[in-house]
């Protein structure tokens, strides 16, 4: 019999083109071996939850679950949730907290963490802040993201292109995406600098290999950052602080190929974690 998924998100990948939802893509497209039945979680309702009760459940973002849903899948069913930020703090930002600890108040979610078969999270520095605000031991860490084949491919030979001595700034009006800092420390630094920005994520993979640097601050923590994983992947050297979740990897030496390799593997990992569940 062919093991079933019933995979819950706000959004897919068709709605919007964000690191989550191209990660979620990929494990929906080229990971999971199993009859996959995907549901926006606003239309999630108590019955398509009991027509499914013998199956497995992956939640992604579900801020648009209703509370009704949660109790019923943490006292009925088998579930996954796949941890892209901080769903269990009011607020999805632990960085507003001293040593990323939140005070009782801002907790929410509790019990549909706690009740989850497992808690899928981005790196080691993200697995540690759920675990320190929740203090439960259900959290693993895939220690890394989810690519395409292509994408993949795309980056292997991008990378292999001859580049300017110059770094690349990510143009963004996300305050804690931090533009302002990374330009300022490139001034400081007396290093050429480019802004970047596209609509096409091939044109942006692009444009962030056509230089030899990178430079990114973020104000609040990154579970991972896939846009510094890309840039490495590319063999470009970057600049960061220590609110980056791949800056804790240890992988996070390698540039190029031995990188998107290491990726590569990631797909089988988290294939055979969630495969163990199903």
């Amino acid at each position: 019999m062919t093991k079933k998924v019933v995979y819950i998100s706000d959004f897919f990948i068709e709605h919007v083109l964000g690191g989550a939802e191209i990660n979620d893509n990929v494990l929906l497209t080229e990971v999971l071996d199993a009859d996959i039945e995907r549901v926006q979680s606003y239309v999630v309702s108590i019955e398509l939850l009991k027509n499914n009760i013998n199956n497995l459940f992956i939640i992604s973002n579900f801020i648009n679950l209703s509370k009704n849903c949660k109790e019923y899948l943490q006292n009925n069913c088998k579930y996954i949730i796949y941890e892209h930020d901080h769903k269990y703090l009011i607020s999805r930002n632990p960085g507003l907290f001293e040593d990323f600890k939140a005070p009782r108040e801002e907790i929410v979610n509790l019990d549909f963490y706690t009740n989850a078969l497992r808690i899928i999270a981005q790196s080691s520095f993200h697995k540690k802040i759920i675990e320190k605000n929740l203090n439960i031991k259900n959290v693993y860490s895939l220690g890394g993201n989810l690519w395409s084949e292509e994408s993949l491919t795309l980056l292997d030979d991008l990378g292999k292109s001859q580049k300017n001595n110059a770094c690349s700034v990510m143009r963004s009006n996300i305050a804690h995406k931090n533009t302002y800092e990374a330009v300022k420390f490139c001034k400081f630094k007396n290093i050429p600098y480019t802004l970047i920005e596209s609509t096409s994520y091939e044109e942006f993979l692009f444009m962030l290999s056509q230089n030899n640097q990178f430079a990114f601050f973020p104000k609040t923590p990154e579970t991972l950052s896939r846009v510094v994983v890309e840039a490495r992947m590319l063999g470009v050297k970057t600049y960061t602080n220590k609110l980056v979740g791949a800056s804790y990897e240890g992988w996070f030496p390698l540039k190029g190929i031995d990188l998107i390799e290491i990726m590569r593997d990631k797909k089988q990992q988290i294939r055979r974690e969630i495969g163990s569940l199903l």
